[in-house]
């Protein structure tokens, strides 16, 4: 991936006990495991999956 349009975000919270779509968005953004850290095209699909789970991911610098 090119470096200028991309974002970093950070599992920092399990998603066990949330809702099964919310799982979901976590494994559709690429995490596997907590305190992963993924980086992703910074795109309003991308933007609107991180909302959805962001009281279980961070962004990073």
């Amino acid at each position: 991936m090119s470096k200028k349009n991309t974002i970093r975000v950070r599992q920092f919270k399990s998603g066990i006990g949330y809702a099964k779509d919310q799982k979901a968005t976590l494994r559709g953004l690429g995490f596997r495991r907590l305190n992963q850290v993924v980086e992703l095209e910074d795109t309003p699909a991308v933007r609107g999956m991180i909302n959805k789970v962001r009281h279980l991911v961070r962004i990073e610098s």
